[in-house]
């Protein structure tokens, strides 16, 4: 702390002069230090502008870094079952089509060549379902053939925020949809027992094989059967959905609420430091006065040796 001493009348030792120098350079680390803050828009700047706040906002800006890696996992996560669910609707449609057109099929009425027709139009609809399959990929990696299994990090920590996403969609070790639809293994589609959807093709007017009188009705109850766990299928995926909107809304307010806290402790109060710097501009001014008044002191002394 500065006194007011002034020494007397000695001349060696200039006391007010030291005084205004050390106001001085103490004002122009105050400007230095203010004009920084403006600049970067930072009252911290380095640890030691606050040792603790340092510390704090260091912790708070690492963990706005790992929500926002998560709300990348959960956007990559949404993706996927975008996809997937899309995918679903589809088939669904399809296999509805398919239901319908064996329901007109049972009917008496039709003939064998109408029976015949309908096969091969819910044929041409098998082919679209493969074809819905086939072009269900993310990441290089199928989707709905029963294949597909993923783990997304969607939280802080993998230990209580992991959403392990498995569409593995299989009965008794067959998979729901095959990818190769008219492979001769392939009769249990969507997890039905003996539900072979390319025996469509094999409907003739010598043969109506799923068509005929004594198969449509176990034709009819495996494609409700299908489409029902179609709709199941699409219902978890669905479910996964609304917890990954839930989470991406907790993780936009995590992070903004993270940023608050970073901004509360870390960023400059510009209506402050620009009040500070004014005043410490003064008294850089007043100090520089004061200095050169103090240098004038000895001058003084020198008439009595006159």
């Amino acid at each position: 702390m500065p006194t007011a001493l002034s020494g007397g009348g000695r001349i060696r030792t200039n006391t007010p002069a030291e005084n205004a120098f050390n106001a001085l350079t103490a004002s122009n680390a105050n400007i230095a230090s203010r004009q920084l803050r403006l600049s970067t828009g930072k009252r911290i700047n380095s640890a030691a502008d606050d040792v603790a706040g340092y510390i704090t906002s260091r912790a708070l800006i690492s963990r706005v870094g790992s929500l926002k890696s998560a709300l990348n996992a959960v956007g990559d996560a949404q993706n996927v079952s975008a996809i997937a669910q899309d995918s679903f609707d589809n088939i669904n449609q399809l296999v509805t089509r398919i239901k319908d057109g064996a329901s007109t099929a049972a009917s008496g009425a039709l003939g064998t060549d109408e029976k015949v027709s309908i096969a091969q139009a819910s044929a041409r609809l098998v082919d679209q379902i493969q074809s819905v399959i086939d072009s269900s990929v993310f990441g290089g990696r199928n989707l709905i053939d029963g294949s597909f299994s993923a783990d997304f990090i969607i939280g802080f920590t993998a230990e209580n925020s992991l959403l392990s996403l498995s569409l593995d969609l299989t009965t008794n070790g067959n998979p729901l949809f095959y990818y190769n639809m008219n492979a001769a293994d392939n009769t249990d589609f969507a997890g039905i027992e003996g539900l072979d959807l390319s025996a469509l093709n094999s409907v003739s007017t010598s043969d109506l094989g799923v068509f005929s009188t004594t198969q449509i009705s176990t034709t009819l109850t495996s494609l409700a059967d299908a489409l029902n766990n179609v709709n199941k299928t699409a219902a978890y995926v669905g479910g996964i959905v609304n917890r990954l909107d839930s989470q991406e809304q907790a993780l936009r307010s995590q992070i903004t609420n993270f940023n608050s806290a970073v901004s509360r402790i870390e960023d400059a109060d510009v209506a402050l430091e620009q009040l500070e710097l004014i005043k410490a501009q003064f008294l850089q001014q007043t100090s520089i006065t004061s200095l050169a008044q103090a240098n004038q002191n000895p001058n003084t002394y020198l008439q009595l040796l006159g």
